[in-house]
Formats: C-alpha cells, structure tokens, sequence
C-alpha cells in the first residue's frame, strides 16, 4: 500500500553504493493468503495508486469512487494478500467466493493446510528464477497484515496461538539467495497487523490510520524487527504502512545501520530519515531528489491470485519496458511474485521473469551500476522511443521501439554525430551517430525481448 513523506530532522546519510547499482530486485509475497488466493481482477485501486501515488505525502486522501455495491477499491482489492480483510466485509465479493467454496471456515482454518503445503517447498527454485531474472536483490515477507510470522519467532502472538511457521524459511532462502550473489532483505509489515485492532478496514483513506496503538503492539512489533535483524541481517529493511511511534523505529535504525552498516531503510515507517521511497505501481518522471523506489506485482497482485492469468501478467518486453523507465529516472524497479501454498511461481511469471533476465544478460551494461544522464527520454524523428543511462563514461541509449532500415540519430544526441557507438549484443562493428542508419541492428534472439542498446562512447556533453 501506498508510501510516505519521510522526517527530514535526522541527519543525511550517504546512500550506500550497492541498492543505487542494484537497479532490479524482487519481493516475494506468501503466506496463509496464498491457500484461498482468491481476490477480484479489480484493477481500481492499482490504477489509483500509479496515476497518485508518487510516494511523497503519507496523508494523502485517495478520493475513489464506490463500485456499484457501494464497496471502496481496498474492499475489492485485486490484492489477494489482503483477503482476510476482504472476506471480513459482509456481501463483498471476496466473502461470497468464501461462503460457497469453503462454506462456514474461517480463515484461521488455513493455518493447517499452508502448514502442509511448505513442506513442500524448496528456496532453490525461487532462489534460480531470482538470479535468473537477473535480481541483485530480493525482500522475502516476514510477516503481511494478517499477522502469521512466516519464521519460527521467540516472540510469539499473545493473540493468536501458533501464528507461525515451525519452519525456517526466511533462513533457508536467505542461503540460497546468498550463494548465489544477491542481497537478503525483508519485509514486515510494521503499520497493520488485524490480529490486534482494526479488522476490517473499509476505506483506502483509512489504511494510514491502522496502525495499532497499544504499547502491547509497540514493543510486539519493535521485538520482530530487533529478532530478524539479528537473525538474518537483511540488507533492506522493507516495512510497510507506519509504525507505532512508541517503538521508537529511530533507535531502531540507529541500531540496525551500526549492526548491518550499508543496509538501506525504507520510508514507510513513516519516521526518522529513510534511504529511499517506495511509489507502488506508479513511477517518478525524474532522477531529482531521494533515492526511489517502484515497487508492483508482476500481476495485479503481490500475492498469488488464480484467477490471474496471462492477461493479467506483464510480459517480458513490457517488464524491459518498465525497468528501462525506472532506471532511466534514477530508480530501481522491486518486482512482486506470488507463489501458491506449495510455493510454486506460476508458468506466465516464471516466462515473464527469465524474458526480463535474458534482455539482461545481454544488455545488463546500460542498467547495473549506471546512473541517469541530463534528460531520461528521447524520440527520434520515426517517432522511436528511447531512455538513457550513463555508466564508466559511457551513454547508453535504449530503443524501446526496434529500429529498422533508415532511422535517423535520436534528437538529443544530433549534434554529436562523430561519438563513436556500437550496439550491445551486436557483431562487435564500431560505427558514428552520424553513421547510424548504417550500423546493422543485432538480430532478434530466441527468449530475448525486442529492445536494443547502443554503446556511445565517450558520453556526449549536454546539449
């Protein structure tokens, strides 16, 4: 759910060097939500979050129009991780697909069967589609709003009784992840936990305003936060909708930057100075100012929705599309995947995620370790789009839109005609800008997305 304005009163860091060079990661969302992972293919409230939601006011109001039944988008959310909210509004849709499939259970019911299912699990598949999609980061959920802790806590709910997993697999895919050269971080969601107060909620004005404000919840939340740092030493800490002021989240951070010294903190717990902020579904139209962050499902949920199918999923070209976006704006992109209670990815996501790793590992150069130029976007005079980014020196441009045979030089790079370029991934021949139209365009590769990158070298000086 939708970002904050962070404090400005505590003194400014240095970002570290790693999240700015990441450029992509990817949140996995599962939990009891993923057994019924059911939720309306109502898109209102990720069209609301990407036309306002810029991640700069926390107070923000979203003004949305009811559906016919009177329901508010958080009610009819296409999130399937927010289905016990859902199924706790009487006559939504998310407790009618209740009442006639799983008849008078509860949600708490789901406890038993997602027990069952991880066994099943193995962190190495998620692990390999990660590295394959080419992540240098993933933030695995420690606990969502439904408050089930998806690691063998030493604080246990006072509310619910084994509200957690017995098994350890924040720790078993931390190893994974770390074998293979990624950074490990996680979320929890500090600001709404709907086993202590606030179930449901029916306005998306009113999500801000859930936050527990019990001492209880204070020094609850403040003791998962401390225990997963120093279990895991996650190098984001990825919390989400407030915090309670009580805890202290400030001494909080101070303790976590001295114990994990270039781990990154998010905004969201709307407190202190965070290292970056986290729009969701919605991008920013410039690199100015702090670090950002986009986070979004490869669907229209975070969690595993079955009805989602392959129109519901962004594809491999528009997931180049969007990281080129991002990155050309001085962001990063945080994907979502939702696995089902076994924890399986499903085909259209999995295809989705290696596309986007293959256009990587032939054009990575333009995206891990670069930094924006003087404008992000630019046309040519056909009308093909492109984004750059600057690295070691070096323009790269990429063209969203394939060029073909006659194409003319992009207009922001037209008088600088003798720079010499080359494209990524091409046959290695080294022509000018002024020459461009002559340089053969490398070949479209099997499981490749469309998009080309060409070399400029050195970067041109402003124009």
């Amino acid at each position: 759910m939708s970002a904050s304005t962070p404090g400005h009163d505590d003194p400014v860091r240095p970002l570290p060097g790693w999240f700015d060079d990441a450029k992509l990661g990817v949140m996995i969302t599962w939990g009891l939500y993923s057994v019924p992972a059911w939720a309306p293919l109502d898109d209102r409230l990720v069209r609301l979050l990407a036309e306002h939601d810029d991640g700069a006011d926390r107070n923000r109001s979203y003004e949305a129009e009811v559906d016919a039944d009177g329901f508010d988008p958080i009610v009819t959310t296409s999130y399937s991780e927010w289905y016990l909210n859902s199924v706790s509004v009487p006559g939504s849709p998310t407790w009618h697909h209740h009442r006639e499939t799983y008849g008078d259970r509860t949600y708490a019911d789901f406890r038993g069967d997602f027990g069952a299912a991880v066994e099943q699990w193995s962190p190495e598949p998620w692990a390999e589609l990660c590295a394959a999609a080419g992540a240098r980061y993933v933030v695995p959920l420690a606990k969502h709003h439904d408050g089930f802790l998806m690691w063998p806590s030493r604080t246990a709910n006072p509310h619910r009784p084994d509200w957690a997993l017995e098994r350890d697999v924040l720790g078993e895919f931390r190893e994974a992840v770390r074998v293979r050269g990624m950074r490990f971080g996680i979320y929890y969601s500090g600001g709404i936990d709907w086993t202590f107060a606030n179930l449901p909620i029916l306005r998306a004005d009113d999500v801000a305003r859930a936050v527990p404000d019990s001492p209880e919840y204070a020094a609850y939340a403040d003791a998962h936060w401390r225990e997963l740092i120093e279990r895991y030493e996650p190098a984001v800490l990825w919390n989400d909708i407030g915090y309670p002021p009580a805890a202290e989240p400030e001494k909080l951070f101070a303790d976590y930057r001295r114990a994990v010294p270039d781990g990154v903190v998010n905004e969201r717990f709307y407190a202190g100075t965070p290292d970056f902020v986290t729009p969701e579904y919605a991008t920013r139209a410039t690199s100015g100012g702090t670090k950002w962050e986009t986070v979004r499902g490869v669907g229209l949920s975070f969690g595993y929705n079955r009805q989602e199918d392959m129109s519901c999923t962004t594809s491999g070209p528009d997931l180049v599309e969007l990281l080129m976006d991002v990155v050309s704006k001085g962001g990063n992109l945080l994907l979502g995947i939702g696995p089902d209670a076994a924890g399986r990815i499903s085909p259209e996501q999995d295809a989705a995620l290696r596309e986007l790793g293959a256009w990587l590992a032939v054009n990575g150069d333009a995206v891990y370790g670069s930094r924006s130029w003087h404008v992000p976007e630019d046309r040519t005079a056909e009308g093909l789009r492109v984004r750059y980014t600057v690295r070691d020196g070096d323009l790269y441009a990429t063209f969203l839109d394939r060029p073909s045979a006659g194409f003319s030089v992009p207009e922001r790079l037209a008088g600088a005609a003798d720079a010499g370029c080359a494209w990524l991934g091409g046959d290695g021949a080294v022509g000018t800008l002024g020459g461009l139209a002559g340089l053969s365009v490398p070949p479209v590769r099997d499981g490749v997305p469309a998009p080309v990158v060409l070399r400029i070298s050195p970067a041109p000086e402003p124009m």
